[in-house]
C-alpha cells in the first residue's frame, strides 16, 4: 500500500492547515531546486505550454509560446553558455531587463550554473554597479537596444565599471532577422544571448543545484545609501513556490497572468515557479507589464482569449481595473492576488462590484523569500487581514524592551511581527569569500525567528492583521521606499532643520513621496523655495522615484505626549488634503472634509451632498485612490 503524502494536499479553506501540517515537510518529496522544478515539469508534462509572451497589449493575440520541453532545452543551453564564461556555483549573473521573452529561462539557467541577481534596470547606472559588484556578478545579460536603448546604454556603463567577462543583449519578443551591432567592450565578450545559446547543446547540466545552495539575491530597500542584497537558497524558493501553488482554486490546467517584473520576488515565486510546479500555463504581459497603459484598454480581451484562471497585481493596478468596463467574458477567473502593500476594502469592494472576481490578499517580504501569508475567497475571506499563515511557517508577535530583547506576546495582541520557517532567509551578502557571498543577517534574525519590520496582531487561526509598517516604508507601485533616507537629503541642506516623509495617494502608483520640514530661523525665501528644495533632494537621492513630489514647510513637526515624533497626523493631512483637491477639482463644497483613525485604519470622512448626481462624481473622484473613505451620515 502507498502511504506516501501527496504533493498537494486540500487546501481549500483555513482549517485545512492543521491537516497539512500533520505531515512533515520532508515527506512531501520537493524537488531539490529551481532547476529541479523545471525539470519535472519538461518530464511530465513536454508539449504542454509553459508561457506565452505577449509583444504588447495591441497584439495580445500574436502570443509567442513555448512548452516546457523548449523552456527547458533553453535552460540547458543557457546553462553551457554561463558555464563556458566561468559560471560556477558561488558566482553571480547580474540579470537587467524588462520582462522578455527569454528572460525567464536566463535567470533559471543563472539559478542552476550560479546565482541569479536581478536588479531594477531602470536604477542609475551606479547603484546598479554597487549592487552587481557586492553580488559578485561576473557576466551580465541586458536588455539590448531594441528592447530598451537606456537600460542597454546603462548596461554598457555598468560593464565598463564591473569588467564582466561577458555582456549579452536580449531582445525584444518575436524579433527576426539579425539584430543592430553592439559594439566591442575591452575584456568583455559582448554578444546576443539568442545567438551565443545556439552553438550549445540541450544537455543536462552534470552538476545540478542542492537545496541548500543559494538561488537567488534580491535587492531590498533600493533608495538605501547602502544597498541589502536578501540572499535565498535553493530549498527557500521551492519551498515558498510550493505553498503559493498548494492553493485548491487552480488546477493543472489553470492559466495565470503575470504583469510584474521578474526583478521582483513576487514575480520569481508566484508568477514563475509557482505555476512550474503545477505544469500550468503563464501569459506574461509585454515589457511594460502593468506600467503599459495600453494593457487596460485589452485587459478583458486577453483573460477571455486565454482563459485566464489568476493574476497577481499590487493594489494600484485592481484600483485601475475597478474603473475598466469589462467588455469580455472573464467568467474563467477564479481569483485575483494582491500584495506589496495592504488592500484597502473600498479597492477590494470597488474590483468585485466591476468584475465579479474576488481578490486573495497576501502578505511578504524578500527576507521571508517572497510569500508568508495569503487569504481566501468566499467565506474564508478574514476582513481586516492580510491571510493566514502559509503552511511549515510561524508567525507570533513580540514587544521589544528598553534593552533590544523580545518578549512574546499572546495572540490578538499588536506587536512587531516575526516569520520562521524554511523560507527564512540566510542573510544579506557583505561581501565575496572563496566559495562566493559571505552573509549575515545584521541582527534581523534570532533563534530562526525574522524580524519582519512589521507591526501586526495575529489571531489564533494564523491570520495576520497588519497594524502599520515600523519603518514607515512609502510604497510606490509596489516598490519599497525608505523614508529615512528621502529625509536625511533634505537634512542635508543647510537651512532644513527637520524633516518627515509620507506617502501621498497617487491614482497610478498608489503613494509618492512628499515631505514635510521645518527651517532655521532666518532663513533666506531665496534658498528654500519648495521647488529649489526638490531640486537639492534630487542631487543627493539615487532613485527618481524617492524624489519628493512635493515639500511642505511647517512651524514644527508633531510628536506624540512622549516627544516622540510621528507620522500619522502627516498621513491625515495628506489623504485630507487629496480629498479637498478632489472636491475643488469637481467644483464642490470641500467644508467638513476631515480624517480620523478608526481603529487600525486612517479613514477619510467626506460631507454627503444633496444632489445624487455629486454623489457619484465624488465616488468616481475618490475611487481612483487606495485609501479608505466613506460619506458622513445626513
Amino acid at each position: 500500500m502507498n502511504t506516501t503524502p501527496g504533493l498537494w494536499p486540500d487546501y481549500s479553506r483555513p482549517d485545512s492547515l492543521a491537516a497539512i501540517e500533520a505531515v512533515p515537510l520532508e515527506a512531501r518529496n520537493l524537488p531539490a531546486s529551481t532547476y529541479a522544478v523545471l525539470d519535472r515539469a519538461a518530464d511530465r508534462w513536454p508539449d504542454r505550454p509553459a508561457m506565452t509572451f505577449l509583444p504588447r497589449a495591441e497584439d495580445w493575440d500574436r502570443g509567442h509560446r513555448r512548452t516546457y520541453a523548449e523552456l527547458r532545452a533553453e535552460v540547458h543551453r543557457i546553462v553551457h553558455v554561463f558555464r563556458a564564461h566561468g559560471i560556477g556555483r558561488g558566482d553571480a549573473v547580474g540579470l537587467l531587463s524588462p520582462n522578455t521573452a527569454l528572460l525567464p529561462s536566463a535567470l533559471l539557467a543563472a539559478q542552476t550554473a550560479g546565482i541569479a541577481a536581478p536588479v531594477n534596470p531602470h536604477l542609475p547606472a551606479p547603484h546598479i554597479a554597487r549592487l552587481l559588484r557586492l553580488a559578485g556578478a561576473r557576466v551580465l545579460v541586458a536588455a539590448g537596444p531594441e528592447l530598451d536603448p537606456d537600460v542597454w546604454r546603462t548596461a554598457l556603463a555598468v560593464a565598463a565599471e564591473l569588467h564582466p567577462t561577458a555582456l549579452y543583449a536580449l531582445r525584444p519578443t518575436g524579433a527576426e532577422g539579425p539584430g543592430p551591432e553592439l559594439g566591442d567592450l575591452p575584456g568583455s565578450s559582448v554578444g546576443y544571448l539568442d545567438t551565443a545559446m545556439a552553438a550549445h547543446p540541450d544537455r543536462r547540466s552534470s552538476r545540478p543545484p542542492a537545496s541548500r545552495d543559494l538561488a537567488a539575491l534580491f535587492h531590498t530597500g533600493g533608495t538605501t545609501g547602502t544597498p541589502k542584497l536578501a540572499a535565498h537558497t535553493q530549498a527557500n524558493e521551492v519551498v515558498d513556490a510550493w505553498s503559493v501553488a498548494a492553493h485548491s482554486l487552480l488546477d493543472e490546467r489553470s492559466v495565470v497572468f503575470a504583469g510584474l517584473p521578474l526583478f521582483h520576488v513576487n514575480a520569481l515565486v508566484v508568477t514563475l515557479l509557482a505555476p512550474m510546479l503545477r505544469g500550468q500555463h503563464v501569459v506574461w504581459a509585454g515589457p511594460l507589464g502593468y506600467r503599459e497603459p495600453a494593457l487596460y484598454r485589452h485587459i478583458w480581451k486577453i483573460i477571455a482569449g486565454y482563459r485566464i484562471s489568476a493574476m497577481s497585481a499590487v493594489p494600484t493596478v485592481y484600483s485601475v481595473l475597478a474603473q475598466v468596463p469589462v467588455d469580455a467574458d472573464i467568467s474563467s477567473m477564479r481569483f485575483a492576488a494582491v500584495g506589496a502593500s495592504t488592500l484597502p476594502d473600498t479597492v477590494r469592494t470597488a474590483f468585485t462590484r466591476n468584475t465579479g472576481v474576488e481578490i486573495c490578499e497576501g502578505y511578504g517580504l524578500a527576507e521571508a523569500t517572497c510569500a508568508s501569508a495569503r487569504g481566501f475567497t468566499g467565506s474564508g475571506h478574514r476582513p481586516g487581514s492580510v491571510g493566514q499563515r502559509l503552511p511549515y511557517q510561524q508567525v507570533k508577535t513580540v514587544l521589544v524592551d528598553a534593552q533590544g530583547n523580545w518578549l512574546d506576546l499572546a495572540p490578538g495582541k499588536t506587536g512587531v511581527l516575526l516569520i520562521k520557517g524554511p523560507t527564512v532567509f540566510p542573510g544579506y551578502v557583505t561581501g565575496q569569500g572563496p566559495g562566493g557571498p559571505n552573509l549575515d543577517a545584521l541582527g534581523t534574525v534570532r533563534d530562526g525567528w525574522l524580524d519582519t519590520g512589521d507591526l501586526a496582531r495575529v489571531d489564533t487561526d494564523g491570520f495576520i492583521h497588519l497594524v502599520g509598517r515600523a519603518k514607515d516604508l512609502i510604497i510606490r507601485g509596489g516598490h519599497n521606499l525608505d523614508p529615512a533616507v528621502i529625509e536625511d537629503a533634505l537634512l542635508r541642506h543647510p537651512h532644513v532643520t527637520g524633516a518627515s516623509a509620507v506617502g501621498r495617494p497617487d491614482p497610478h502608483a498608489g503613494e509618492v513621496p512628499v515631505v514635510y520640514v521645518t527651517l532655521a530661523p532666518g532663513a533666506p525665501e531665496a534658498t528654500t523655495r519648495p521647488d529649489l528644495l526638490i531640486a537639492h533632494a534630487r542631487n543627493l537621492l539615487h532613485e527618481s522615484a524617492a524624489v519628493p513630489r512635493d515639500v511642505i514647510v511647517l512651524d514644527s513637526l508633531p510628536v506624540t505626549a512622549v516627544g516622540k515624533p510621528t507620522k500619522v497626523p502627516l498621513r491625515m493631512r495628506v489623504l485630507e488634503q487629496t480629498a479637498l483637491d478632489e472636491l475643488t477639482a469637481l467644483d464642490l463644497p470641500s467644508r467638513g472634509v476631515g480624517c480620523d483613525v478608526d481603529g487600525a485604519r486612517l479613514l477619510v470622512t467626506v460631507p454627503r451632498p444633496r444632489a445624487v448626481a455629486d454623489a457619484e462624481r465624488i465616488t468616481e473622484a475618490l475611487g481612483k485612490y487606495t485609501f479608505d473613505w466613506t460619506f458622513t451620515q445626513d
